[in-house]
């Protein structure tokens, strides 16, 4: 009798992996769409940047919040809305090369712009609008 019920008990799982399949399995079954897995998280503060002179061959940059008020990074957008224009559905996409943008980078972190003028001239507009 008790391997009656263990027989049943294992024909009930089986029967349970056919009509409700396990996520985890590396199974697919006919007709069901393949798992999606998620894209790495976005950090805390940051968002996504895809950089690329071409939108096929962009790579994906984590960039701080806070440097979307750079008039370097400022500049980069800029010529991302020229490219683009300014209702461009969907990511945000630079047009530039990594290099480029990997300077812009740089430059901003080390809390320099070379354009000290423009940098005062961006500070007083900002304090004085």
């Amino acid at each position: 009798m008790s391997k009656l019920c263990n027989l049943c008990r294992s024909l009930k799982q089986g029967v349970k992996g056919l009509c409700f399949p396990n996520s985890k399995s590396g199974y697919i079954r006919v007709g069901q769409d393949p798992i999606v897995l998620k894209p790495e998280s976005v950090p805390k503060g940051q968002l996504p940047v895809y950089v690329g002179e071409r939108e096929d061959d962009a790579h994906r940059f984590f960039v701080p919040v806070i440097y979307f008020n750079h008039p370097l990074f400022g500049d980069l957008l800029r010529e991302a809305e020229k490219e683009y224009g300014y209702d461009h559905p969907g990511r945000i996409q630079l047009p530039c090369r990594v290099s480029e943008f990997e300077k812009v980078k740089t430059r901003i972190a080390a809390g320099g712009d070379g354009n000290h003028r423009r940098r005062r001239r961006w500070r007083l507009k900002c304090l004085s609008g």
